[in-house]
């Protein structure tokens, strides 16, 4: 029987008290995982046990495959009609609004996120997405193609059947609803495994999803580490597809054993290296309330942080002012602190990698505008860092860091800001704040990237496709564009006369 995580939230943002059980959640049943193992998580806040839930293994997999599979072939898949999707999942919704406040509690106590921009962003953005596919389980359809006239040909896109998905810790509950929504709505069922360092809102949802009315084994959730869980996930051959959102390098390895094994279907929504391009004619104010939020938000624990700030010559000087003001004001602190900005970073080994980048900045020689160092003695806080006077080749302006470190560069004009933008392997996002809307457009369609803002950054909608270019990942999350993900084509050919 596997254990129950209790706890009572007396916070200013939030009061009240949880408890469900924390075990692997297996054919709409909460278990022990085979070797009777836990994981510890963690409070990013003091680096103390909140909880334990129980560890998954390659045994547990096969358990949730079994199950996946037998929910496929008999209560979903092509046996419950996209109106039958539909009406559960919008059920899953209500219950999700209903809710709101334990999820974003749960979200701020083992990521470390603020109690607020969970609530606000994360769990209302998991509704939006929910909400947004239930809407398209019904409207899942193929064409006909007119070929001859003693012929009917038409195309299905069918469910592809059971599908992993291995999400990361930056947005726990969101990357679960992003998952989720699309593989749902087309009617596949789920083996989906939550980071082991956050693991808790995904329990929670797992709950939820039984009181919604799903049908047993339909969505399975394991919670492991990458190497045992995740890797059964990447490699078994009876996972027709799997969805991974995360590091670059783990993409790799999840994308050879995909092909190492039944040649499974990917998708990778991976790193990024964004720029955030800020021209002399732009809003200067905006620019640097935009540029913050684009850096520091998350914790700087976002894949499309705008990380490289490049900032024309001619307001180079006053944006940097700005942007160091703004920064300095930036509360780093408690999560549930109705004004604190940003919490602390997810994990020890997290602050510890963030920390060697901002060694390393400074070894090379790069200027700390302000930051650069943990913020307290407890817990895992880092205050919000800017560099200066900084090389192409430096390792703070070439790979992700994933933390609030941002470096600010001059630029001379569009030629030399474009070709610098565009000199990294990732291309996941970038932004440019102009008022020229003929200058804003030219540079986002020269940006190579997948998503390229003007005048904003960080604003992400359910319909809108989200994904990157070169070593940013594969395909699409998000929109209409996500449904193929989850579909297989099926070219049906009906003789209506043509006799040999």
């Amino acid at each position: 029987m596997p254990s129950a995580f209790t706890h009572e939230f007396n916070t200013p943002a939030f009061k009240g008290k949880v408890s469900f059980s924390t075990g692997l959640f297996i054919n709409g049943q909460f278990l022990d995982g085979s070797d009777k193992t836990t994981i510890d998580v963690i409070n990013p806040t003091n680096g103390k046990v909140i909880t334990s839930v129980s560890e998954g293994t390659p045994k547990d997999v096969d358990l949730a495959v079994d199950a996946a599979h037998a929910a496929f072939d008999t209560t979903w898949g092509l046996h419950a009609p996209g109106a039958q999707r539909s009406i559960l999942m919008s059920k899953l919704v209500a219950i999700m609004e209903k809710n709101a406040d334990e999820l974003a509690a749960l979200e701020a106590l083992d990521n470390g996120k603020t109690f607020n921009w969970a609530r606000n962003v994360d769990v209302a953005g998991s509704i939006d997405c929910i909400r947004y596919y239930a809407g398209w389980a019904d409207k899942v359809t193929g064409q006909v193609q007119e070929t001859t006239e003693d012929k009917l040909t038409y195309t299905r896109h069918e469910p592809i059947g059971v599908v992993g998905q291995i999400i990361p810790w930056n947005f726990p509950l969101l990357m679960m609803a992003w998952k989720l929504g699309p593989a749902l709505a087309c009617g596949n069922t789920i083996i989906l495994k939550p980071s082991e360092f956050t693991p808790l809102t995904a329990i929670r949802m797992c709950h939820l999803i039984n009181e919604a009315g799903f049908p047993p084994g339909v969505v399975n959730v394991i919670s492991g580490y990458g190497n045992t869980v995740g890797n059964a996930i990447s490699s078994h051959m009876r996972i027709e597809k799997v969805a991974f959102t995360g590091s670059t390098l783990v993409g790799r390895k999840i994308m050879e054993s995909a092909a190492k094994s039944n040649l499974k279907n990917v998708t990778l929504e991976l790193g990024g290296k964004s720029p955030n391009i800020i021209f002399d004619d732009a809003d200067l104010e905006q620019a640097v309330n935009w540029a913050a939020f684009g850096i520091f938000w998350n914790h700087g624990q976002t894949c499309c942080a705008g990380s490289r700030i490049y900032v024309q010559e001619g307001i180079y000087d006053e944006f940097l002012k700005r942007f160091t003001e703004k920064t300095r004001s930036l509360k780093v602190g408690d999560p549930f602190a109705p004004d604190t900005f940003q919490g602390p970073q997810v994990s020890e080994i997290q602050f510890n990698r963030i920390m060697s980048y901002i060694e390393s900045g400074k070894a090379a020689g790069a200027k700390v505008e302000i930051g650069g160092e943990r913020h307290g003695t407890e817990g895992y806080f880092i205050k919000p860092t800017i560099f200066t006077n900084v090389d192409p080749s430096m390792k703070i302006v070439q790979e992700e860091i994933f933390g609030p470190v941002g470096v600010v560069i001059k630029f001379k004009d569009e030629e030399d800001v474009i070709k610098q933008a565009n000199d990294t392997v990732y291309g996941l996002a970038a932004a440019v704040f102009t008022q020229n809307l003929n200058r804003a457009i030219n540079t986002a369609h020269k940006l190579k990237a997948g998503t390229a803002w003007i005048n904003c950054v960080n604003s992400l909608h359910s319909n809108v496709p989200f994904g990157g270019f070169k070593q940013s990942g594969i395909g699409r999350e998000l929109g209409e564009y996500a449904l193929a993900n989850y579909t297989a084509v099926k070219s049906v050919h009906v003789n209506l006369g043509h006799r040999m």
